[in-house]
């Protein structure tokens, strides 16, 4: 616009005094094109849409999908540190079912045989211990973020702690810590945080369950299901039934 009220007074200036010319295609370097009038009204669509003091939720669900990745990551690592010890398996059930001294000597020559595939290396041991507690870790963080953000009351007042810190929510520090069994915002430059309790202290959240609910939704879990745990005949002979 700034250059084409130039033009136009270049022309009215020009056109009363017969005082110069252009080349006759300048015009058209200030016409205003489809894709400027589609980006501005966009722009004003998004003005309507914006929060000044960022989402809370949307926040919140980026850091959980972050989690999410990294307990993938993690169960990959697991997965596939478990199919490499599943021979263990074969050993105890051997060593279980051999009741009788020829049974018995039979499972020592299974394993005298088989000695270097049937050990467990130090490092399948850690990779394995530190995976599960890298599950453990990541699983609680994203379910505690998703709880947060599905919850109207909880998000409204992380949010009014960024509206009354003068900052927004996405500069923002977002944690969970499991000591204190609460999501925390720590609001960028200021000593102040918001917190929300996962214990049943806050907004009818009320997270945490049993060890045996634990075990129990894990044993339910299509992970179980499919695992070579569950599955060892199919993992390990090929006898694969479906019921």
């Amino acid at each position: 616009m700034q250059r084409g009220v130039k033009l136009v007074g270049a022309g009215t200036e020009y056109a009363y005094t017969g005082t110069g010319l252009t080349n006759g295609q300048l015009s058209g370097s200030a016409h205003i094109s489809e894709d400027m009038v589609a980006n501005y009204n966009q722009s004003l669509t998004g003005m309507q849409n914006f929060l000044p003091y960022g989402s809370v939720q949307n926040v919140l669900e980026e850091e959980a999908q972050t989690a999410l990745d990294q307990m993938n990551n993690s169960v990959d690592e697991f997965t596939t540190v478990v199919v490499d010890m599943m021979q263990v398996v074969e050993v105890a059930e051997r060593a279980e079912t051999a009741i009788t001294p020829d049974e018995q000597a039979e499972v020592k020559e299974f394993v005298t045989q088989n000695q270097e595939s049937l050990v467990i290396t130090q490092e399948q041991a850690d990779t394995y211990n530190q995976s599960i507690d890298d599950i453990e870790t990541h699983a609680n963080t994203a379910s505690a973020y998703i709880a947060v953000a599905s919850n109207a009351e909880a998000v409204a007042f992380l949010q009014q702690g960024a509206e009354n810190n003068n900052t927004t929510a996405e500069i923002a520090t977002v944690s969970y810590s499991a000591n204190n069994q609460w999501v925390k915002m720590q609001w960028a430059n200021t000593n102040n945080a918001s917190a929300v309790y996962l214990n049943g202290q806050s907004y009818g959240l009320d997270l945490y369950v049993s060890e045996a609910d634990v075990l129990l939704a894990g044993a339910n879990s299509e992970l179980y299901a499919t695992s070579p745990v569950a599955n060892y005949e199919c993992f390990m002979y090929g006898e694969c039934y479906e019921y």
